[in-house]
């Protein structure tokens, strides 16, 4: 009997509470289908089509009810609550899944939609994992260069960007130099497709084309100058790695920016710095 999966069982034998069934008519292994979960129409010897999983005793159960995940995919399941241990999941089963901290690659609140995997954990049960989404994406989107995309963000990397499953199926990625400081897992977002890569995974953009975006970006940088007291410690010479860091916005976008509000006369490059006027 494999545990996570679909399977035909033999119905066996009937009790008040449900029936037993297994393998094999002659197997004295039996797993218990309980009453309410038996077709109308089924009799001893049918070969009936269960899921197999564990009760809350921990002890294997079937169902006739179909879960929204299976070992070996993944999908969208919303987080019912989150404990001490972990969060529960709701996955179309009576008994709520199980995601412990250890396999969240962040942390999640009641109600945030999040992309989970299913895995057998070393006692023996079924549990969720926000791991390895990036594999099991699909590479053959029907999408190309300029469209625009919804997407769920499931993991964030420090060298890499933020990763995306376009669709909820396809396999894309913000790349790292785009603030992604306002995301979180589980976030459904607008992007555009900047580009295909020969494997078939996706590039995309939260950011519009320069024009478009410049005047955001002159008002971050404006709201930036008001907490600093009208003069920014650092100009458009300062490190790539200084600008991300205190603004959010690379650095080719924060010199469009500053540029554009120096033309408009709202800002002063002066002694090497930026002053508000």
């Amino acid at each position: 009997m494999r545990l996570g999966e679909y399977q035909e069982l033999y119905y066996v034998k009937k009790v008040d509470f449900g029936v037993y069934l297994a393998e094999d008519p002659d197997s004295e292994t039996h797993v218990l289908l309980p009453a309410k979960q038996v077709p109308e129409d089924a009799k001893q010897g049918d070969r009936i089509r269960i899921f197999l999983y564990k009760d809350s005793k921990d002890r294997l159960i079937a169902t006739t009810n179909e879960p929204k995940l299976t070992l070996g995919k993944f999908a969208v399941l919303r987080v019912k609550e989150v404990g001490k241990i972990g969060a529960f999941l709701d996955w179309g089963l009576e008994k709520d899944l199980f995601l412990p901290y250890k396999e969240m690659t962040q942390k999640v609140e009641a109600e945030d939609e999040i992309l989970v995997t299913l895995y057998i954990d070393k006692s023996n049960r079924l549990c969720a994992s926000m791991k390895g989404i990036y594999d099991l994406l699909r590479k053959d989107s029907p999408y190309h260069k300029d469209d625009k995309v919804t997407g769920r963000v499931y993991e964030f990397s420090d060298n890499f960007g933020t990763f995306v499953a376009v669709d909820d199926q396809f396999s894309a990625r913000i790349p790292n130099h785009e603030d992604h400081s306002f995301l979180r897992i589980g976030d459904v977002i607008e992007a555009k497709v900047v580009g295909v890569k020969p494997d078939g995974k996706l590039d995309l953009t939260l950011r519009e084309k320069a024009y478009i975006q410049m005047d955001a970006d002159a008002e971050k940088i404006l709201e930036i100058l008001d907490s600093y007291a009208g003069v920014l410690p650092f100009s458009e010479k300062a490190s790539p790695e200084v600008i991300k860091r205190e603004t959010g916005l690379s650095k080719n976008a924060f010199k469009r920016a500053v540029g554009h509000l120096y033309k408009e006369h709202l800002v002063d490059l002066t002694d090497g710095k930026i002053r508000k006027i």
